[in-house]
């Protein structure tokens, strides 16, 4: 499975980006996605993640409510998109896929992700 990230760049605070992640190589709609970031100098943080056919989606404290994950099975493709944005979140943003689902036990684990796209940044200014 081949994933593709795109849609980062730079906003300023309280505006909105929306990431997209193409899926390639294998039947989308079996793999439950993710969506982490990592800042320079820090570990890769979990953002939210979707299950099969969107069954269950998860966030990290840090942005409910303020970002939604998605996917459209029939375009291969799961977005974040992300509104009111902080300085803090400020990252290279990773999309990642999972052979089989999840649940909120297992969904904010990396070592719980097969496949990883090559990450888009974001970057957002006060």
């Amino acid at each position: 499975v081949q994933l593709q990230a795109s849609g980062g760049g730079s906003v300023q605070a309280g505006g909105s980006l929306r990431l997209s992640c193409a899926a390639s190589g294998s039947a989308f709609s079996s793999l439950a996605m993710g969506w982490f970031r990592q800042a320079p100098g820090k570990g890769r943080l979990f953002v939210a993640a979707t299950a099969w056919l969107g069954s269950g989606t998860y966030y990290a404290d840090s942005v409910k409510g303020r970002f939604t994950i998605s996917r459209d099975n029939a375009k291969s493709t799961v977005y974040l998109q992300m509104k009111n944005l902080k300085p803090e979140d400020t990252a290279v943003y990773y999309c990642a896929g999972r052979r089989g689902n999840l649940d909120s036990s297992i969904a904010n684990d990396p070592n719980n992700y097969d496949y990883w796209g090559q990450g888009t940044q974001v970057t957002v200014s006060s």
